[in-house]
């Protein structure tokens, strides 16, 4: 398959929803990561993301709209509480996990009867949704496990001859994938941290949001023969990982210097491996940005070790520590 380069026109978009329409894929920038986009409500396409990804068929999408008349096509019911957090976040970096209505394929829903929706911020976005003049289910643009595409070119190194086009918009501005907020059980639960964070939710609701306790288990890692059917994407398999090891390093800020010199002096002379040190201080907006970039090139630089220093665990920093310890495969260095 010739995998179409198409820049960011009307006519291109136009181009990319017909695409759509006709049950091909098409990946696209949005503010948080690039999508692999498919009709949401085409089972046949739905397989073939996750044929493309080589994604596990349990793993739930989420599904795009462009327009608030979008959502009654995926959800059945609209809580209560989702009213205050659109008028708040949406278009943006967020996503509500709500009761799917019956047109949704249980395909795109990971098999089960719930389905996650998010309006992009990103005009590009909604422009192809709205060409494609139906809903857009997409994970990010790129093979299964691997760090997520924030450049087209991140995505033509995954996917090139995989799919149908790509559209080849901007870097993305936020960096990781968008919160994934639960709204079917009685207190709204964080199943995926992002760039809108628990206490920005505990803001404009005036009530408690909670994390979902999965989010303090590694994946790879659970009990034997334990079933765990997650509700949103990222919740039970290894994600992030680049082809270089990851550890991250935690502690105090001197000895955690002293100990990423000693890991690479140790790495480079005795191991006779290319070890380089990633330390963004405390700045989580910064790291958002650039880590999942930062690991592909690093991985195209031939680095066997990359020493992560982690980030406080607060607010944007521990959605960024979600992605930091699951490309380490949980691998922390305490000092």
């Amino acid at each position: 398959m010739d995998t179409e380069r198409l820049e960011i026109t009307e006519k291109n978009i136009a181009h990319a929803g017909e695409i759509i329409r006709r049950g091909g894929l098409v990946a696209f920038p949005t503010e948080t990561v690039y999508g692999l986009g498919a009709n949401a409500l085409d089972a046949d396409a739905v397989r073939s993301v996750y044929e493309a990804k080589g994604r596990p068929s349990d793993n739930p999408m989420i599904v795009h709209i462009a327009e608030m008349g979008q959502l009654a096509d995926v959800a059945s019911e609209i809580p209560a509480v989702a009213v205050p957090l659109i008028q708040a976040y949406w278009p943006g970096p967020i996503t509500f996990i709500m009761k799917k209505a019956e047109g949704v394929p249980m395909v795109t829903t990971g098999g089960l009867d719930t389905v996650g929706i998010r309006m992009p911020l990103s005009e590009a976005a909604r422009d192809l949704i709205r060409a494609a003049e139906r809903p857009i289910a997409a994970p990010s643009a790129n093979r299964s496990g691997r760090p997520s595409p924030t450049r087209y070119e991140d995505v033509l190194e995954d996917m090139d001859g995989r799919i149908d086009a790509v559209l080849l918009g901007e870097d993305c501005e936020v960096g990781i994938e968008s919160t994934v907020l639960d709204l079917t059980g009685e207190v709204p639960m964080i199943l995926r941290p992002g760039y809108i964070t628990k206490e920005m939710l505990e803001f404009t609701l005036g009530s408690e949001v909670k994390y979902d306790p999965a989010l303090f288990v590694d994946p790879m890692h659970r009990s034997e023969g334990e079933e765990f059917h997650p509700k949103a994407p990222g919740m039970k398999y290894r994600h992030y990982a680049p082809k270089a090891e990851v550890k991250i390093i935690e502690g105090d800020d001197d000895a955690a210097v002293e100990r990423e010199i000693e890991e690479q002096l140790r790495l480079c002379k005795y191991a006779r491996q290319k070890a380089v040190a990633l330390n963004y201080g405390r700045d989580s907006k910064a790291a958002a940005k650039d880590f999942f970039a930062r690991l592909r090139e690093l991985d195209r630089e031939d680095v066997d070790v990359i020493l992560v220093r982690a980030l406080p665990e607060e607010e944007l920093g521990f959605s960024v520590m979600n992605r930091m310890l699951k490309s380490a495969g949980y691998d922390v260095i305490h000092v």
